[in-house]
């Protein structure tokens, strides 16, 4: 696929950034799975598992954020594909001793390419309409974690983080 000699496959042996050509690439079905979290003031925390948050269900929200940031990632990413999603699911895990919410975002393709961009975007998506949602009472909330935790399917086959 790369024709750039360090092995990277957005960028061409002249070092230009480029669309990768997946057309010769059978479909397959592909899953990525990501996960990141965000932290909070524990009093901010607890307002969102009573839904008593000024700007409603803030969980219910970013997941509906998650689904379509992993809808959306070819607008916000340059060099990725297009991909016709058949699955994204979104789950959140509250964390009081944490005082930290969780997210973890699983999407899921029949094609040519993964979807780690897909999964990686909807973490993040997710997370900031969280915050977004609680800045007016807690604007030092941090997002930290977004990591892959795993694909699978396509030529390379599957990768396990930490495995």
């Amino acid at each position: 696929m790369s024709t750039d000699p360090r092995g990277l496959t957005h960028f061409d042996a002249q070092g230009q950034a480029h669309m990768v050509d997946v057309s010769s690439k059978a479909p397959t079905h592909r899953i990525a799975v990501a996960e990141g979290w965000i932290r909070m003031l524990p009093a901010t925390l607890k307002l969102i598992a009573e839904g008593s948050a000024k700007k409603g269900d803030v969980i219910g929200i970013a997941r509906i954020a998650a689904i379509q940031g992993a809808k959306r990632t070819a607008e916000l990413i340059p060099l990725c594909h297009p991909l016709p999603l058949t699955r994204v699911a979104a789950e959140f895990e509250l964390d009081a001793a944490g005082a930290r919410i969780a997210c973890r975002v699983t999407a899921e393709t029949l094609g040519p390419t993964g979807v780690e961009m897909e999964a990686l975007t909807a973490v993040q998506v997710g997370l900031l309409t969280i915050y977004d949602m609680c800045k007016a009472v807690d604007r030092g909330m941090v997002i930290d974690g977004v990591r892959l935790l795993e694909k699978h399917g396509g030529k390379s086959g599957s990768f396990v983080a930490g495995a």
